[in-house]
Protein backbone atom coordinates (compact mmCIF):
# COMPACT_ATOMS: atom_id res chain seq x y z
CA UNK A 1 0.00 0.00 0.00
CA UNK A 2 1.36 3.41 -0.97
CA UNK A 3 2.11 5.97 1.70
CA UNK A 4 1.05 9.60 1.17
CA UNK A 5 2.85 12.40 2.98
CA UNK A 6 0.66 15.45 3.66
CA UNK A 7 1.79 18.90 4.72
CA UNK A 8 -0.98 21.12 6.10
CA UNK A 9 -3.16 18.14 6.97
CA UNK A 10 -4.73 19.63 10.10
CA UNK A 11 -6.66 22.38 8.29
CA UNK A 12 -10.16 22.30 6.85
CA UNK A 13 -9.11 20.63 3.60
CA UNK A 14 -6.53 18.43 5.27
CA UNK A 15 -8.98 16.78 7.65
CA UNK A 16 -11.48 16.09 4.86
CA UNK A 17 -8.71 14.79 2.61
CA UNK A 18 -7.36 12.43 5.26
CA UNK A 19 -10.83 10.92 5.70
CA UNK A 20 -11.06 10.33 1.95
CA UNK A 21 -7.58 9.00 1.32
CA UNK A 22 -7.28 6.75 4.38
CA UNK A 23 -9.69 4.25 2.83
CA UNK A 24 -7.09 3.37 0.20
CA UNK A 25 -3.69 4.58 1.43
CA UNK A 26 -1.57 4.95 4.55
CA UNK A 27 -1.00 8.57 5.49
CA UNK A 28 1.67 10.58 7.25
CA UNK A 29 0.82 14.12 8.36
CA UNK A 30 3.36 16.65 9.58
CA UNK A 31 2.06 19.25 12.02
CA UNK A 32 3.88 21.80 14.12
CA UNK A 33 1.90 21.00 17.29
CA UNK A 34 0.22 17.63 17.76
CA UNK A 35 -1.60 18.73 20.93
CA UNK A 36 -3.25 21.80 19.40
CA UNK A 37 -3.66 20.79 15.78
CA UNK A 38 -3.92 17.02 15.46
CA UNK A 39 -6.89 16.19 17.68
CA UNK A 40 -9.36 16.43 14.77
CA UNK A 41 -7.24 14.06 12.69
CA UNK A 42 -6.96 11.25 15.22
CA UNK A 43 -10.41 9.84 14.40
CA UNK A 44 -10.08 10.33 10.64
CA UNK A 45 -8.59 6.92 9.86
CA UNK A 46 -8.46 3.36 11.14
CA UNK A 47 -5.65 2.43 13.48
CA UNK A 48 -2.38 2.01 11.62
CA UNK A 49 -3.45 4.03 8.57
CA UNK A 50 -2.56 7.48 9.87
CA UNK A 51 0.71 8.64 11.43
CA UNK A 52 0.90 12.16 12.88
CA UNK A 53 4.41 13.59 13.16
CA UNK A 54 5.32 16.78 14.99
CA UNK A 55 7.80 19.09 13.30
CA UNK A 56 8.41 22.24 11.32
CA UNK A 57 7.99 22.63 7.58
CA UNK A 58 11.41 24.32 7.63
CA UNK A 59 13.18 21.33 9.21
CA UNK A 60 14.92 20.02 6.08
CA UNK A 61 16.29 16.87 7.71
CA UNK A 62 12.87 15.80 8.95
CA UNK A 63 11.28 16.55 5.58
CA UNK A 64 13.88 14.44 3.82
CA UNK A 65 13.27 11.55 6.17
CA UNK A 66 9.49 11.68 5.66
CA UNK A 67 9.69 12.11 1.87
CA UNK A 68 12.08 9.16 1.65
CA UNK A 69 9.39 6.92 3.21
CA UNK A 70 6.59 8.08 0.88
CA UNK A 71 5.51 7.61 -2.72
CA UNK A 72 3.13 10.59 -2.99
CA UNK A 73 3.48 14.07 -1.45
CA UNK A 74 0.69 16.64 -1.05
CA UNK A 75 1.24 20.25 0.03
CA UNK A 76 -1.78 22.04 1.49
CA UNK A 77 0.16 24.59 3.55
CA UNK A 78 -1.03 28.16 3.26
CA UNK A 79 -1.70 31.30 5.32
CA UNK A 80 -4.22 34.07 4.72
CA UNK A 81 -2.35 36.71 6.70
CA UNK A 82 1.21 37.22 7.89
CA UNK A 83 1.32 36.72 11.65
CA UNK A 84 5.11 37.00 12.00
CA UNK A 85 8.28 36.98 9.92
CA UNK A 86 8.70 33.20 10.12
CA UNK A 87 5.20 32.62 8.73
CA UNK A 88 5.40 35.24 6.02
CA UNK A 89 3.76 34.75 2.62
CA UNK A 90 7.18 34.37 1.03
CA UNK A 91 8.38 31.71 3.46
CA UNK A 92 5.19 29.64 3.45
CA UNK A 93 4.03 30.01 -0.16
CA UNK A 94 7.35 30.27 -2.02
CA UNK A 95 10.39 29.12 -0.05
CA UNK A 96 8.78 26.02 1.45
CA UNK A 97 7.35 24.78 -1.90
CA UNK A 98 10.79 25.38 -3.42
CA UNK A 99 12.46 23.21 -0.78
CA UNK A 100 9.78 20.52 -0.85
CA UNK A 101 9.63 20.19 -4.64
CA UNK A 102 13.42 20.00 -4.82
CA UNK A 103 13.50 17.17 -2.26
CA UNK A 104 10.64 15.35 -4.04
CA UNK A 105 12.64 15.34 -7.26
CA UNK A 106 15.73 14.10 -5.46
CA UNK A 107 13.86 11.15 -3.94
CA UNK A 108 11.96 10.40 -7.17
CA UNK A 109 8.48 10.85 -5.74
CA UNK A 110 5.76 9.38 -8.00
CA UNK A 111 3.30 12.26 -7.59
CA UNK A 112 3.61 15.72 -6.09
CA UNK A 113 0.35 17.62 -5.66
CA UNK A 114 0.38 21.28 -4.63
CA UNK A 115 -2.69 23.34 -3.68
CA UNK A 116 -2.46 27.01 -4.69
CA UNK A 117 -5.30 29.50 -5.26
CA UNK A 118 -7.64 30.62 -8.03
CA UNK A 119 -7.96 34.12 -9.46
CA UNK A 120 -4.51 35.42 -8.50
CA UNK A 121 -2.74 35.67 -11.86
CA UNK A 122 -3.37 39.39 -12.36
CA UNK A 123 -3.34 40.52 -8.72
CA UNK A 124 0.09 42.15 -8.93
CA UNK A 125 -0.64 44.43 -5.96
CA UNK A 126 -1.24 41.51 -3.55
CA UNK A 127 1.66 39.99 -1.59
CA UNK A 128 -0.44 36.85 -1.05
CA UNK A 129 -1.05 36.41 -4.77
CA UNK A 130 2.56 37.09 -5.73
CA UNK A 131 3.89 34.56 -3.20
CA UNK A 132 1.44 31.91 -4.43
CA UNK A 133 2.39 32.49 -8.07
CA UNK A 134 6.09 32.42 -7.23
CA UNK A 135 5.49 29.12 -5.43
CA UNK A 136 3.82 27.64 -8.52
CA UNK A 137 6.76 28.80 -10.65
CA UNK A 138 9.50 27.26 -8.50
CA UNK A 139 7.56 24.00 -8.19
CA UNK A 140 7.20 23.73 -11.95
CA UNK A 141 10.92 24.43 -12.36
CA UNK A 142 12.01 21.90 -9.72
CA UNK A 143 9.41 19.17 -10.30
CA UNK A 144 7.89 19.42 -13.80
CA UNK A 145 5.56 16.45 -13.16
CA UNK A 146 3.83 18.25 -10.28
CA UNK A 147 0.06 18.78 -10.46
CA UNK A 148 -1.09 22.17 -9.18
CA UNK A 149 -4.67 22.58 -7.95
CA UNK A 150 -6.12 26.09 -7.82
CA UNK A 151 -9.39 26.08 -5.84
CA UNK A 152 -11.90 28.88 -5.58
CA UNK A 153 -13.11 29.68 -2.06
CA UNK A 154 -13.67 26.45 -0.12
CA UNK A 155 -16.67 26.15 2.18
CA UNK A 156 -17.86 23.66 4.81
CA UNK A 157 -19.26 23.52 8.33
CA UNK A 158 -15.70 24.03 9.64
CA UNK A 159 -14.60 26.80 7.27
CA UNK A 160 -13.52 30.37 7.90
CA UNK A 161 -15.88 31.71 5.24
CA UNK A 162 -19.55 30.90 5.72
CA UNK A 163 -19.27 30.29 9.47
CA UNK A 164 -17.42 33.54 10.12
CA UNK A 165 -19.80 35.57 7.97
CA UNK A 166 -22.88 34.02 9.59
CA UNK A 167 -21.42 34.79 13.02
CA UNK A 168 -20.99 38.42 11.99
CA UNK A 169 -24.38 38.62 10.32
CA UNK A 170 -26.06 37.28 13.43
CA UNK A 171 -24.94 40.32 15.48
CA UNK A 172 -24.37 43.15 13.00
CA UNK A 173 -27.44 45.12 11.82
CA UNK A 174 -25.41 46.53 8.90
CA UNK A 175 -22.91 44.55 6.84
CA UNK A 176 -20.31 46.26 4.61
CA UNK A 177 -19.93 45.36 0.96
CA UNK A 178 -16.44 46.00 -0.35
CA UNK A 179 -16.31 47.05 -4.00
CA UNK A 180 -20.09 46.91 -3.90
CA UNK A 181 -19.97 43.12 -3.48
CA UNK A 182 -19.39 42.68 -7.22
CA UNK A 183 -16.46 40.23 -7.07
CA UNK A 184 -17.37 36.83 -8.55
CA UNK A 185 -16.68 33.46 -6.90
CA UNK A 186 -17.30 29.79 -7.67
CA UNK A 187 -17.44 28.31 -4.15
CA UNK A 188 -16.53 24.63 -3.88
CA UNK A 189 -17.26 22.31 -0.97
CA UNK A 190 -14.27 20.87 0.85
CA UNK A 191 -15.36 17.28 0.13
CA UNK A 192 -15.38 18.02 -3.62
CA UNK A 193 -11.77 19.26 -3.42
CA UNK A 194 -10.80 16.15 -1.45
CA UNK A 195 -12.49 13.98 -4.06
CA UNK A 196 -10.60 15.81 -6.81
CA UNK A 197 -7.26 15.08 -5.15
CA UNK A 198 -8.22 11.40 -4.76
CA UNK A 199 -9.21 11.35 -8.45
CA UNK A 200 -5.86 12.85 -9.47
CA UNK A 201 -3.96 10.26 -7.43
CA UNK A 202 -5.90 7.20 -8.56
CA UNK A 203 -5.86 8.26 -12.22
CA UNK A 204 -2.14 9.09 -12.00
CA UNK A 205 -2.63 12.60 -13.37
CA UNK A 206 0.66 14.50 -13.54
CA UNK A 207 2.05 17.76 -14.97
CA UNK A 208 -1.34 19.49 -14.88
CA UNK A 209 -2.74 22.75 -13.56
CA UNK A 210 -6.36 22.24 -12.52
CA UNK A 211 -8.80 24.91 -11.38
CA UNK A 212 -11.14 23.53 -8.70
CA UNK A 213 -14.53 25.22 -8.94
CA UNK A 214 -18.05 24.61 -7.75
CA UNK A 215 -21.10 24.27 -10.02
CA UNK A 216 -22.32 27.87 -9.51
CA UNK A 217 -21.04 31.44 -9.86
CA UNK A 218 -22.02 34.08 -7.28
CA UNK A 219 -21.01 37.64 -6.54
CA UNK A 220 -19.90 38.38 -3.00
CA UNK A 221 -23.19 40.19 -2.42
CA UNK A 222 -25.16 37.14 -3.57
CA UNK A 223 -23.17 34.92 -1.18
CA UNK A 224 -24.09 37.17 1.74
CA UNK A 225 -27.74 37.22 0.66
CA UNK A 226 -27.79 33.41 0.54
CA UNK A 227 -26.31 33.21 4.04
CA UNK A 228 -28.96 35.61 5.34
CA UNK A 229 -31.68 33.54 3.69
CA UNK A 230 -30.36 30.37 5.30
CA UNK A 231 -30.28 32.15 8.68
CA UNK A 232 -33.80 33.57 8.37
CA UNK A 233 -32.43 37.05 8.97
CA UNK A 234 -32.51 40.43 7.26
CA UNK A 235 -29.65 42.90 7.34
CA UNK A 236 -28.75 46.15 5.61
CA UNK A 237 -26.00 45.52 3.05
CA UNK A 238 -24.10 48.77 2.73
CA UNK A 239 -21.53 49.42 -0.03
CA UNK A 240 -18.41 50.82 1.65
CA UNK A 241 -16.31 53.52 -0.04
CA UNK A 242 -12.81 52.26 -0.79
CA UNK A 243 -10.93 54.83 1.37
CA UNK A 244 -12.99 53.83 4.41
CA UNK A 245 -12.58 50.16 3.56
CA UNK A 246 -8.79 50.61 3.54
CA UNK A 247 -8.87 52.28 6.94
CA UNK A 248 -10.97 49.47 8.45
CA UNK A 249 -8.64 46.85 6.93
CA UNK A 250 -5.62 48.60 8.43
CA UNK A 251 -7.34 48.51 11.82
CA UNK A 252 -8.52 44.89 11.59
CA UNK A 253 -5.12 43.55 10.59
CA UNK A 254 -3.73 44.62 13.96
CA UNK A 255 -5.65 41.75 15.58
CA UNK A 256 -4.37 38.20 16.02
CA UNK A 257 -7.08 36.76 13.75
CA UNK A 258 -8.06 39.73 11.57
CA UNK A 259 -11.47 39.90 9.93
CA UNK A 260 -9.86 41.63 6.96
CA UNK A 261 -6.37 42.75 5.98
CA UNK A 262 -5.32 45.32 3.41
CA UNK A 263 -3.91 42.54 1.24
CA UNK A 264 -7.19 40.60 1.38
CA UNK A 265 -9.07 43.76 0.46
CA UNK A 266 -6.96 44.04 -2.70
CA UNK A 267 -7.97 40.49 -3.67
CA UNK A 268 -11.65 41.45 -3.35
CA UNK A 269 -11.27 43.78 -6.30
CA UNK A 270 -13.75 42.72 -9.04
CA UNK A 271 -10.81 42.92 -11.47
CA UNK A 272 -9.63 39.61 -9.98
CA UNK A 273 -12.68 37.30 -10.27
CA UNK A 274 -12.40 33.98 -8.46
CA UNK A 275 -13.79 31.98 -11.37
CA UNK A 276 -12.49 29.81 -14.20
CA UNK A 277 -9.80 31.60 -16.17
CA UNK A 278 -9.81 31.95 -19.94
CA UNK A 279 -8.44 28.69 -21.29
CA UNK A 280 -8.13 27.15 -17.84
CA UNK A 281 -8.81 23.45 -17.26
CA UNK A 282 -11.14 22.65 -14.36
CA UNK A 283 -12.18 19.61 -12.36
CA UNK A 284 -15.23 19.39 -14.64
CA UNK A 285 -12.99 19.15 -17.70
CA UNK A 286 -11.04 16.17 -16.35
CA UNK A 287 -14.15 14.21 -15.36
CA UNK A 288 -14.43 15.06 -11.66
CA UNK A 289 -17.33 17.54 -11.35
CA UNK A 290 -18.31 19.18 -8.07
CA UNK A 291 -21.50 17.69 -6.64
CA UNK A 292 -22.52 19.95 -3.76
CA UNK A 293 -24.42 23.21 -4.31
CA UNK A 294 -23.77 26.22 -2.13
CA UNK A 295 -27.17 27.20 -0.72
CA UNK A 296 -28.41 23.65 -0.27
CA UNK A 297 -25.26 22.65 1.63
CA UNK A 298 -24.99 25.77 3.80
CA UNK A 299 -28.65 25.35 4.75
CA UNK A 300 -27.82 21.96 6.30
CA UNK A 301 -25.66 23.57 9.01
CA UNK A 302 -26.95 27.16 9.14
CA UNK A 303 -29.36 26.30 11.99
CA UNK A 304 -26.46 27.09 14.34
CA UNK A 305 -27.04 30.77 13.54
CA UNK A 306 -30.84 30.78 13.37
CA UNK A 307 -33.16 31.91 16.13
CA UNK A 308 -34.50 28.65 17.54
CA UNK A 309 -31.52 26.63 16.30
CA UNK A 310 -32.19 23.25 14.76
CA UNK A 311 -35.90 23.51 15.56
CA UNK A 312 -36.38 26.66 13.50
CA UNK A 313 -38.09 26.62 10.13
CA UNK A 314 -36.60 28.37 7.13
CA UNK A 315 -39.08 30.71 5.53
CA UNK A 316 -40.40 29.72 2.13
CA UNK A 317 -39.30 26.10 2.68
CA UNK A 318 -41.87 23.44 1.85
Amino acid sequence: MKNILIFGGTGQLGVSLCRRLSRDFTLTVLTRNTHQKAYRLKTSANAGYLSIVEGSIFDENKIRDLVNKSQIVINLVGVLDEKNKANSFENVHTKFPYLLSKICLEYKIEQFIHVSALGIENAADSKYAKSKLDGEKVIRENFPKATIIKPSIIFSVSDQLTTRFMSLLSVLPVFPLYYGGRTKFTPIHVSDVAELIFYIITNEIISKKIEAIGPEIFTFKEIIQILLKCMNKKRILLPMPLPIAKLTALFFQLFRNPLLTLDQLRLLNPKYPNIKSDGGKTNFDIGCPSKLFFEETVKSYSFNWRTGGQFSIIKNDK
